[in-house]
């Protein structure tokens, strides 16, 4: 069985621009549903979910600073990521974009290449991460004896419990030990309690989350499971020495001064 094509979809209004794209993404080997507006898009996007999404931000009916703003606000859409395409990128439109939480521009003209290279490395930058938090589904079946496997099935539930407000009881119930035994255990592995453990695993799966484009501060309160969002706040700005939004506005400058 081959390897699974990325599936992409394409939003482009400019029927000559967008034929040729969907003929060299394809030659490309992505697999691409290719719509002409932001409004036809919305209603396929609401029955199916693509790897990664590329729009034209000024189309008809519904552009793609619209089209960002309605999906982002559906939790299925949080992780998937959105280059827009634009040939008018002033400042002013460029900050609104990035504020928004897009992922990346390219502008036109263009070379093909650049928007290949561009969708492979912010798949690849997804992977990633999704690798670092999702664990080997091998590791259920290991008998789990070592340090590295105490931390890989601690990790396991936590990734499963992130927006819980699961304690040391419950992990110490699910792992099949005492609450000593397991605040014990952390401490001599990590040199950390265990609540602190809990803690910084969630501001660290924020941190990603804010790096891969999220900006909205309820959404990731509420995705790390948090008790409220000035809780959120204040142990992120404990464990970074920065707010959640001024990292926000670092990551976005670092985009900005990217590009450039």
């Amino acid at each position: 069985m081959g390897k699974q094509k990325l599936k992409i979809v394409l939003i482009e209004d400019d029927l000559a621009l967008g034929s040729s794209i969907l003929e060299l993404l394809i030659l490309s080997d992505f697999e691409v549903n290719w719509l002409k507006d932001g409004a036809k898009a919305l209603k396929y996007l609401q029955k199916n979910i693509p790897d990664i999404i590329i729009s034209d931000l000024m189309m008809p009916v519904m552009g793609g600073e619209e089209l960002f703003l309605k999906i982002r606000k559906d939790s299925k859409f949080k992780s998937i990521p959105f280059i827009v395409i634009t040939a008018n990128m002033d400042d002013e439109v460029k900050f609104r974009q990035l504020e928004n939480g897009v992922n990346d521009f390219i502008m036109k003209p263009f070379k093909v290449k650049e928007l290949i290279y561009k969708i492979k490395n912010v798949i690849a930058f997804k992977n990633n991460i999704e690798k670092k938090y999702i664990p080997d589904p091998f590791s259920k079946v290991t008998i789990k004896l070592s340090e590295k496997d105490f931390i890989t099935s601690l990790n396991e539930i936590l990734v499963k419990n992130l927006k819980s407000k699961i304690d040391m009881n419950e992990l110490s119930s699910l792992l099949f030990i005492s609450n000593s035994t397991l605040d014990k255990r952390i401490r001599k592995l990590t040199n950390k309690n265990g609540s602190q453990y809990i803690r910084e695993f969630k501001l660290e799966y924020a941190i990603k989350l804010i790096e891969l484009g999220e900006r909205n501060i309820q959404f990731l309160t509420d995705e790390t499971g948090f008790n409220s969002l000035s809780y959120f706040s204040t142990s992120f700005k404990s464990y970074l020495n920065v707010t959640p939004r001024d990292y926000i506005k670092l990551i976005q400058n670092e985009k900005i001064i990217s590009l450039l």
